[in-house]
């Protein structure tokens, strides 16, 4: 009985075996995709992780060669010099101090373009940071010199480079390129080798400490000359890096400041010759000078940036101060339309000439105070505009000299451009109109004969205000007869005319103008 149950538990284990088998096999291909994208997913995923817990920064790989770097920091060392450089050109060479940085320059501009090409985040700063996409990375840094292999140093050299004229699109390290040779011949050698690989789109970053391939390389346009710094006062090097000039090596004071006694340095120094540490000397005090241009330079570019910013701050000042202003401006306006709002329903109860005249009189020194505060923005009278010459309206027509054409009821006068003033609604050089201000033509002739107002495009309100203020003006010069333009669009207007008309203490009749119901004619 016991062997029955062992067969029988051995055939389900064997059923479900095959048929989750067959589960499996059916999805055989769809598993193995979504292992590969979570896969994906998981790297994708542990890159951001690690860039949060870094503060760390990704940069894409942009279309240009162009590697700029500021404040790159490469990640295997610790508490690393901030590294900040351009490289425009083909070629970057790198000259200086011993023990000054230039190898590991190299390696961190060859390091940021590998981690930006594989997605890999870094420290920097990555609004200004941009990083050129290349098709190979290739790095000639380690002696390749082999007993095993039977090849000298500048053997292995060779080999190395033979090797780059088979690649295109390619970034390429070279570290000490004259290592194992004559300086003078590896110099013209190297010179002409990176002329033909350049052509080829291969983009180069070589350190050297001889000059004869940094003089050689000098005048071409294409190649960015870079010097590591070194501080004469603390005799040490200060691992940052100046653009546009050929460094020293300080050979002797390396020697002597790990641990060569002074007596040899010094001996060496004579032997060595007073023409050669002359010409030293000059480069060095080149790029002295050029090291003090470019801090006063960035001094001044700091200066100007610090005037821009406090420009920057009186004009939102300014702004305020004119924000202010025009609320002040709408407060007081507000308030004294509401008072004359009163005025004029007070005067409605009881009507009075006098009254009437004040009011005019408060209206008179509004506009007046308007027309000062806007006289300072306003514009040059030009040829078009409304103006008013002594008691008579019209509109500017030419100009000559300290003269003026104007037409005023179809008459052409010539008149003094001083005595001109311009009536209506004046256009402001700096302040923006707040609000719709619609046309208001107001033909006033004192000999009686005709007065006349437009309200067209106005609303409600807006025109009973200005009929009301007309028709107080109309009553203070003795007027018998005047009109009001209030078109026959949708009737709105001169319906709310004719009701105000209606109820006013003063009119004695009022119609609508034979021939053009757009008018009503008022007597008073």
């Amino acid at each position: 009985k016991e062997s029955a149950l062992v067969s029988s538990k051995e055939e389900i284990i064997y059923r479900y075996c095959k048929e989750i088998s067959a589960v499996f096999f059916k999805w055989e291909r769809f598993l193995a995709f979504i292992n590969k994208e979570y896969d994906r997913f998981d790297h994708y995923q542990a890159r951001v992780s690690f860039a949060r817990a870094k503060e760390y920064e990704f940069i894409l790989p942009s279309k240009s060669k162009r590697i700029k770097l500021e404040g790159f920091a490469h990640p295997a060392i610790e508490n690393p010099i901030p590294i900040s450089m351009d490289l425009k050109k083909q070629i970057m060479l790198v000259t200086g101090v011993n023990a000054g940085g230039k190898t590991m320059l190299l390696k961190s501009m060859l390091s940021a373009v590998y981690m930006s090409k594989y997605l890999l985040p870094f420290k920097c700063d990555a609004s200004k940071t941009e990083v050129g996409h290349y098709k190979s990375i290739e790095a000639v840094i380690d002696d390749p010199q082999s007993v095993k292999n039977d090849i000298s140093t500048f053997a292995g050299r060779m080999q190395e480079f033979a090797k780059l004229f088979n690649k295109e699109d390619a970034i390429v390290g070279v570290d000490e390129i004259e290592l194992g040779t004559d300086s003078d011949e590896a110099a013209s050698l190297f010179r002409v080798m990176l002329d033909e690989l350049r052509k080829k789109g291969i983009s180069f970053i070589v350190t050297t400490h001889h000059k004869r391939l940094a003089s050689l390389m000098a005048s071409d346009d294409e190649v960015e000359l870079i010097a590591a710094l070194y501080d004469e006062e603390r005799r040490m090097p200060t691992y940052t890096f100046l653009q546009g000039s050929i460094g020293k090596s300080y050979a002797f004071e390396t020697a002597q400041r790990y641990g060569v006694p002074v007596a040899i340095v010094n001996q060496a120094k004579k032997v060595y010759g007073e023409d050669k540490e002359n010409l030293n000397e000059l480069i060095e005090k080149s790029t002295s000078l050029e090291r003090e241009m470019r801090t006063k330079i960035a001094k001044i570019d700091e200066e100007l940036r610090s005037v821009e910013k406090k420009k920057i701050e009186l004009e939102e000042e300014e702004f305020k101060l004119q924000e202010s202003h025009r609320k002040a401006i709408a407060t007081l306006e507000n308030r004294y339309n509401a008072a004359t709002k009163k005025a004029r329903e007070a005067l409605k109860a009881k009507e009075s000439t006098e009254g009437r005249r004040l009011l005019n009189v408060a209206h008179q020194r509004k506009d007046f105070k308007q027309k000062e505060l806007a006289k300072i923005e306003e514009e040059p009278l030009k040829e078009g505009d409304k103006v008013k010459y002594r008691s008579h309206k019209g509109e500017l027509v030419s100009l000559r000299g300290k003269d003026a054409t104007i037409l005023v009821d179809g008459l052409k006068m010539r008149v003094p451009l001083s005595q001109l003033k311009r009536r209506g609604d004046s256009p402001q050089v700096k302040l923006k109109p707040k609000s719709r201000t619609p046309k208001v033509d107001v033909n006033v002739e004192k000999s009686g004969a005709s007065v006349s107002v437009k309200l067209l495009g106005m609303y409600a309100d807006e025109a009973i205000d200005i009929v009301d203020k007309f028709l107080s003006d109309a009553l203070v010069n003795n007027l018998n007869e005047v009109q009001i333009i209030h078109g026959t669009g949708g009737g709105v207007l001169s319906k709310l005319v004719s009701e105000y008309l209606k109820k006013h203490p003063k009119i004695h009749k009022f119609y609508r103008m034979p021939g053009n119901l757009g008018i009503t004619v008022v007597e008073l």
